[in-house]
């Protein structure tokens, strides 16, 4: 079966929809990215154009194939430690800062595959110990987050975490599974994942000291970014820093939070 190619009109379908959906504001330029992640769901249900596609999933009205759509057009690459300069800033500014009187609280907002999360988790247990903290991780694809609860990483995602690190919270695969790694369960087991969409409304998840928003609000436009901090920012402690990544600012989005350094906020 021949593939047919994504038309202009149908482009627009699915950038309009996933500007509805998740706030991504796609450009002209991912066109060629819309029709490579889409087109193997044409492939399995056997249809000839990627309007019959979108027809499809808009008929299911939430159903599992809208679920698999906006899993593959939301999925985006990450690694573990990236951006190092945050995870020093949180080892050395923030946690010993906190008082332990009660849970030190982060949520990785956008944790994708969960690379972000078990790294703030290694990060956390080597500051506080076996307590106490808690994390929460969060992404609107169920795709990704059912491969970050398993914890489970190529050998190759493994190499931007420190060595000792490496061997103290990870498990080297023997077997069938060598050529792999496993987050040890104790870690696995202190991060808690939840399927949520930062353009609607929030669920009941607490407050917390550090929020990580990073490397997704570059798909959102101004207005888009202002919601979504609006959102966010009461789940925010006072004294809460606020996390985006090296390449994103909020200049303009919120008069709230105050700039430390770049990429790295304060709530006062």
């Amino acid at each position: 079966m021949q593939m047919p190619s994504l038309q202009d009109e149908e482009f627009q379908l699915f950038r309009r929809w996933l500007y509805r959906s998740a706030g991504i504001n796609l450009s002209p330029g991912k066109k060629a990215l819309v029709a490579g992640r889409l087109g193997k769901r044409l492939r399995h249900h056997g249809l000839g154009s990627y309007g019959d596609y979108f027809r499809l999933i808009m008929a299911e009205r939430g159903g599992g194939e809208l679920q698999t759509a906006l899993d593959l057009l939301t999925t985006n690459e990450t690694y573990f430690f990236r951006e190092p300069r945050h995870f020093d800033f949180l080892r050395q500014q923030v946690l010993p800062a906190l008082g332990r009187g009660r849970p030190v609280r982060l949520w990785s907002a956008a944790c994708s595959s969960g690379e972000e999360p078990y790294s703030l988790a290694m990060t956390l247990a080597e500051a506080l110990g076996a307590g106490p903290w808690e994390l929460v991780a969060s992404d609107i694809s169920s795709r990704v987050l059912a491969q970050a609860g398993r914890g489970q990483y190529p050998l190759s995602r493994a190499e931007h975490i420190d060595t000792r690190l490496l061997h103290k919270y990870c498990l080297k695969g023997v077997g069938e599974q060598e050529g792999s790694f496993l987050v040890e369960r104790r870690l696995r087991q202190r991060i808690r994942f939840m399927q949520i969409n930062l353009n609607q409304r929030l669920p009941e998840i607490g407050d917390f000291d550090v929020i990580f928003l990073r490397n997704v609000m570059i798909y959102f436009d101004l207005d888009t970014k202002r919601q979504v901090v609006e959102r966010i920012l009461p789940r925010l402690r006072p004294g809460g820093y606020f996390i985006v990544s090296h390449s994103e600012s909020l200049n303009g989005v919120s008069e709230v939070l105050r700039l430390v350094q770049p990429s790295i906020y304060r709530k006062p």
